[in-house]
């Protein structure tokens, strides 16, 4: 029996919404288009700028592969933030759906579970416990990662949005960003 603090009056939801920034492109995993979708992301973006092309086909490599091992382990979802003038990726947001398979229900065990394999080192992550409307969430922080992991109602899982910031890294205002549009998530019944 999975260890779970769901309520009997906790319905398992159908969907969830989240609010994203306009200028967030955003690919949907679940379809077989996704990889066109993708292709006239990075086309579009190469298109009027100063891009090689091998600069613009790693591009596509590189957010290809990210998107088909999202795929693998639950993604959903893909957003990607217009790209800067050198052609990188200021931000990305991977929206996966994680069964709990042996990972704790409850957001203080997972949170100390999840210390326990970052471990301490340059590549350490904060790991917090916070309230969201869509319900309490792991925060996991890094230099240029900020991950939720959102328990669903009925306790079946996590929502897991995986914000990355590879050209900025999480200052104060991209992590600001993450952390709204996060705050923005609620379940649809």
């Amino acid at each position: 029996m999975p260890d779970t603090d769901a309520g009997p009056s906790e319905s398992i939801p159908r969907d969830y919404r989240l609010l994203v920034p306009r200028e967030w492109f955003r690919i949907d995993l679940t379809r077989d288009r996704w990889r066109t979708q993708l292709k006239t992301f990075v086309d579009r973006q190469a298109r009027g700028r100063q891009v090689s092309a091998e600069l613009t086909r790693n591009v596509w490599t590189t957010l290809r592969n990210t998107a088909e091992v999202g795929r693998a382990r639950g993604a959903m979802e893909f957003f990607l933030l217009t790209t800067s003038r050198t052609g990188g990726i200021p931000a990305s947001l991977l929206v996966s759906s994680m069964p709990l398979r042996g990972t704790p229900a409850d957001p203080e065990k997972y949170a100390a579970w999840l210390e326990l394999r970052h471990g301490e080192g340059r590549d350490r992550r904060t790991v917090s416990v916070v309230e969201l409307a869509a319900g309490p969430a792991v925060r996991v922080v890094g230099t240029t990662t900020l991950d939720f992991h959102v328990g669903m109602p009925g306790g079946i899982g996590y929502l897991t949005l995986c914000f990355s910031a590879p050209v900025a890294g999480m200052s104060a205002p991209m992590e600001q960003l993450c952390d709204a549009v996060a705050g923005s998530l609620r379940w649809v019944e």
